[in-house]
């Protein structure tokens, strides 16, 4: 019989309620503060305060890990830590641990008051049905959706190695994809032992429309990221294929929507692809298209899949020219994405997990700095 992750929260409080005892809030926070502090030599018996039903019940049901750490790399700087993980079912994801000092930064003209924080990107599915052709996980093909406690196991995994600040939903997998989980995760991730506040957490999507207007509802206050990478709709779906069931007119419509709900800034994930989508008149086309919107552009230079690879990396002039006409000609806040852990495999569209190969991961300049 297959073990139910302690984080799966839903099924943890349904059993709970199923033997009778029906303050689940009350104790759930408790199971799983233990299990944080004692990932590795968790025993149920250890937890003080429990109803005698609950017990047996956890031994019968439950682990308080069901993925393990299979390897952890570390990029030669000391910035980046990468960790593969290993799931019940034998298939692997990677988490990305990425860590920023304020103090090196400057906002303003003037040092950022502050200190070392870190950052994890964290995957949703097994694999991915996106099929975007700058992206090696498409390549995979989707093997399965994660649990929500298995989403959140790469954040007790990840706490084990550095005290994680924000979380963004960037690695492998579209989140919007894989809603219900999705969602239990995040609600665990803000409530105690964590206590992360959505707005350090960060959703990134190529834009499922019926699931951005339910966004905001569900999950109040955290940070919507959105892949769009063309200004317009047919170059949309010559790199993006799933844009064919998104439609660009509906997808702004959308995040109209969700911003005049939410009133916090949108980030507009856009890669640069030599020839393709970074051209002078494909910037005062983003610039256009975003205009009306409050949002933060974030460029994010390709990086080469190998044999895979049918686009070329954009020149550091062009992308600079690019954000020039979009910040400079259109007033929007217009960033570069800064790349980490390369030395480890670390670039962004890089993730695809082919053991016994590196695994890679896409890194954002941090998420904070936005100030979404």
């Amino acid at each position: 019989m297959a073990y139910r992750s302690i984080f799966d929260g839903a099924e943890l409080r349904a059993e709970l309620e199923n033997s009778g005892i029906t303050s689940t809030t009350r104790f759930t926070p408790s199971i799983w503060k233990h299990v944080l502090q004692n990932p590795n030599h968790c025993d149920w018996d250890d937890i003080p305060s429990l109803p005698s039903p609950a017990y047996p019940l956890l031994q019968a049901k439950f682990k308080p890990l069901t993925s393990t750490l299979h390897s952890v790399s570390h990029s030669t700087d000391g910035v980046t830590s990468k960790l593969l993980i290993k799931l019940q079912n034998g298939a692997f994801v990677e988490a990305v641990i990425m860590r920023y000092d304020t103090r090196l930064g400057r906002y303003g003209g003037k040092p950022r008051p502050g200190g070392p924080r870190s950052t994890l990107c964290v995957s949703s599915q097994v694999g991915c049905k996106m099929g975007c052709k700058f992206c090696a996980t498409g390549s995979m093909g989707f093997k399965n959706n994660l649990s929500a406690g298995e989403i959140v196991e790469q954040l007790v995994h990840a706490s084990s190695i550095s005290n994680i600040r924000n979380i963004v939903f960037m690695g492998m997998g579209e989140p919007l994809n894989n809603y219900s989980a999705l969602v239990e995760a995040i609600r665990i991730m803000t409530k105690s032992p964590f206590q992360l506040s959505p707005r350090r957490v960060t959703v990134s999507t190529v834009g499922i429309i019926h699931a951005i207007n339910k966004l905001q509802c569900d999950i109040p206050n955290l940070n919507l990221a959105v892949s769009l990478h063309a200004p317009v709709q047919d170059i949309r779906c010559q790199i993006m294929p799933s844009a064919r069931a998104f439609p660009l007119e509906k997808l702004m419509d959308a995040l109209r929507i969700y911003q005049k709900s939410s009133r916090q800034k949108i980030l507009i994930e856009y890669i640069m692809l030599d020839g393709v989508n970074d051209e002078e008149q494909h910037a005062h086309l983003l610039g256009k298209l975003l205009e009306t919107f409050d949002v933060v552009v974030n460029l994010i230079p390709f990086n080469p899949i190998g044999n895979l690879s049918q686009f070329r990396t954009s020149s550091e002039s062009k992308v600079t020219s690019f954000q020039n006409i979009v910040r400079g000609t259109y007033n929007i806040r217009t960033t570069i994405r800064k790349q980490m852990g390369q030395d480890i495999s670390g670039a962004c569209g890089q993730l695809v997990v082919n053991l016994p190969e590196k695994c890679s991961t896409g890194h954002l300049a941090d998420i904070e700095d936005l100030r979404l």
